[in-house]
């Protein structure tokens, strides 16, 4: 059968539509992980992007635009949201100058060949302590993306803020979510200008946090993913037999009451302890073992929740490894998924470099037989 012209300007329509349908996404698949790098005696960036493509993870964040990491990441294929931090939020937000210096400094020296898809701005401002800077989160967000916009990377480089659970006045049964009404006169216009962006709602979901403050009440088996009753909702009739979902839920829920009921929930942080204070009971190995591994399985699974079943469930776990330089209680220095020196901390599937030779071939920094050594030293494992 002959190919004529106007058949082959179809197909390249065609390739350049999904094209860039792809490059509207910030997300590959359904599985990230948080690269935080509050530590001193963490791998080196070239050893860390070396475990994630062995543990086959294309998505991570960062908490900054350091240059040295996103150097690392070059060539890598995974796709990195990086960070512009709270303390640049109040200048950013007066000055579209100083939002393309930024870009300029962070985002276009390394792109394509680091795969930025995305810019966290701020991270859990609404809510927070601080309520100068509920006034410069949207200004600082409309900068960014202008200068993005600029510099024709408004396309591929996604822009978000991630929020904690403090935005929340009510977030059980989940059919209950509700922002609280003293932060609408911030989150209203955020989200409109996010909607219009196409941006996702970017929320921090932790069970663990939930399961701490109240172990008395709440079942751990409902909190790790185990066999256990659930809940029922009444107002939805919908069941839940984990909190994860029904938190997720109850952000769908706020952001419906808002107006946003087409907004997307992504979760930018979520994970377990494995370790913690003598008050924080469910803080160990085996509990952050059941959730991560548990966790892990039903993101591969590619289902939505209960009350949106067709809006697939995508989430960043906290965190890559232990970092010894956190302030806070015993906890925070404990969600890692492997230990300072590169071994697992616990086994949900991935392997880590071998624990008796960890030290040997981090020494290699950036040298070309590190990556030939790691590589051997690692197992494949598929997500």
């Amino acid at each position: 059968m002959g190919f004529s012209v106007s058949n082959h300007r179809f197909f390249v329509l065609l390739f350049i539509t999904f094209t860039n349908i792809w490059i509207a996404s910030a997300f590959t698949g359904t599985y990230g992980v948080n690269y935080g790098r509050i530590a001193d005696n963490i791998p080196a960036p070239e050893s860390v992007v070396t475990l994630m493509k062995a543990a086959k993870i294309k998505n991570t964040r960062i908490y900054d635009a350091d240059h040295e990491v996103l150097k690392a990441f070059k060539g890598s294929g995974i796709e990195i949201i990086i960070g512009l931090g709270n303390e640049f939020l109040k200048e950013i937000s007066v000055s579209q100058d100083r939002a393309m210096d930024w870009v300029k400094q962070n985002v276009e020296p390394f792109v394509p060949g680091t795969r930025i898809r995305g810019i966290a701005v701020g991270n859990e401002v609404l809510g927070g302590a601080d309520q100068e800077l509920w006034e410069v989160l949207l200004p600082a967000v409309k900068n960014i993306h202008t200068a993005l916009d600029l510099l024709h990377l408004a396309d591929d480089v996604e822009v978000s803020s991630p929020h904690s659970a403090g935005v929340f006045a009510s977030s059980f049964p989940p059919s209950a979510g509700a922002f609280k009404e003293s932060l609408m006169p911030y989150m209203k216009p955020l989200l409109e200008f996010f909607s219009r962006i196409k941006s996702p709602f970017y929320i921090n979901t932790y069970p663990f946090l939930a399961y701490i403050s109240d172990p008395e009440h709440i079942d751990i088996n409902y909190a790790t993913f185990k066999k256990n009753p659930g809940i029922y909702d009444e107002k939805t009739k919908l069941h839940y037999d984990n909190m994860f979902e029904a938190q997720i839920d109850a952000a769908y829920a706020a952001l419906e009451k808002a107006g946003f009921s087409k907004t997307e929930v992504i979760v930018s942080e979520t994970g377990w302890a494995s370790r913690g204070d003598p008050n924080e009971v469910g803080a160990t190995v085996s509990n952050a073992r059941t959730y991560n591994l548990n966790l892990r399985k039903r993101l591969l699974k590619k289902k939505g929740t209960p009350y949106r079943p067709k809006m697939v469930v995508k989430a960043y776990v906290f965190a890559m490894f232990n970092e010894n330089l956190k302030p806070g209680p015993t906890s925070e220095r404990n969600f890692g998924l492997f230990k300072a020196d590169g071994s697992i901390a616990y086994d949900i599937g991935f392997t880590g470099l071998v624990p008796s030779s960890a030290t040997s071939l981090l020494s290699f920094k950036g040298n070309g037989l590190m990556y030939a050594v790691c590589a051997a030293a690692l197992v494949l494992m598929s997500l």
